[in-house]
């Protein structure tokens, strides 16, 4: 019976040798392996015991977790529930899956609006694509936010330093940085830490949390290391973006966001949050990123 229930609640595609797992609980990427059957994905262990969660429809946190609309107030906490959600699977193919979650009384009594989410994953040449899609199935307008969290293994590699990893942009990203602090924006802006388009990479850099970037001009990432196959994230439809880990986890999240946490001294009305998409009745948010292997280097 165990066999039965986890093959319903979770789907693995394949294309090219590429193959990836999505769960039904949360629409969870909780594995992404190459043609060997190397294993790309932070496997949940307990330092931190997630994969790749979902976050909608909020990214970051309310101040005190509180949703206030239309004269009431509603307790949603950080990310969202869509991660603690289970999914209707909508299509299982062999290269493709696509999975859905649709308001109802428990989702209404957090967060007040009608909405269909949909997470479509595909693989093709090699690389694993996942689109996002927030509708308005409502009569009035829905705020909402959407990101991706997902956790790469660091290091790529066994035997491979942590600090010889590096993140490099697609363009150099000198804008100063905002840092959270309880998953909220803190007043200070902090210096770039990123220099000539690389991102040196050692757990000291999120001693203070995340790394976010508002407003990248990038729209890729590498992720790399002496003697490891690579990682590239492109993305398109989210404006920004955020790096992230615990110490002493052996991951990193890439994270592309269509949102933003809200200030730590923000607490107006949840339509009026700062980076909220505001959708017409029947309007439709699109937003996807793309991860591929990349082959090993010198």
């Amino acid at each position: 019976m165990e066999a039965a229930q986890d093959t319903v609640e979770r789907h693995t595609i394949t294309a090219d040798g590429v193959s990836a797992t999505v769960l039904g609980f949360g629409a969870e990427l909780c594995s992404f392996k190459d043609t060997d059957g190397t294993e790309m994905v932070w496997q949940a262990e307990p330092v931190w015991p997630r994969h790749a969660p979902v976050l909608f429809p909020i990214v970051g946190r309310l101040k005190d977790d509180r949703l206030r609309h239309g004269g009431h107030e509603y307790r949603l906490t950080q990310h969202g529930f869509a991660r603690d959600r289970r999914f209707a699977w909508v299509e299982r193919g062999e290269s493709s899956c696509r999975l859905a979650l649709r308001d109802d009384g428990a989702t209404r009594a957090l967060y007040p609006f009608a909405f269909q989410f949909e997470l479509t994953f595909s693989l093709a040449a090699g690389a694993l694509r996942v689109g996002y899609a927030a509708t308005n199935t409502g009569d009035v307008v829905l705020p909402v936010s959407m990101g991706a969290h997902p956790a790469f293994r660091w290091p790529l590699a066994p035997g491979v330093a942590k600090d010889a990893h590096i993140l490099t942009f697609e363009h150099d990203e000198p804008a100063p940085m905002p840092r959270v602090a309880g998953g909220l924006l803190t007043p200070a802006i902090y210096p770039s830490v990123i220099k000539d388009r690389v991102l040196a990479l050692d757990e000291s850099v999120f001693a203070a949390d995340a790394l976010i970037l508002p407003k990248p001009a990038s729209r890729w990432v590498r992720f790399t290391a002496p003697g490891a196959r690579g990682l590239e994230m492109a993305w398109e439809g989210f404006p920004s973006f955020g790096v992230w880990m615990r110490p002493p986890g052996d991951f990193l999240c890439l994270e592309p966001w269509a949102g933003i946490a809200s200030a730590a001294d923000w607490d107006g009305p949840f339509e009026a949050k700062p980076g909220l998409a505001l959708l017409a009745p029947g309007a439709v948010l699109e937003a996807n990123y793309t991860v591929r292997i990349l082959p090993s280097v010198g």
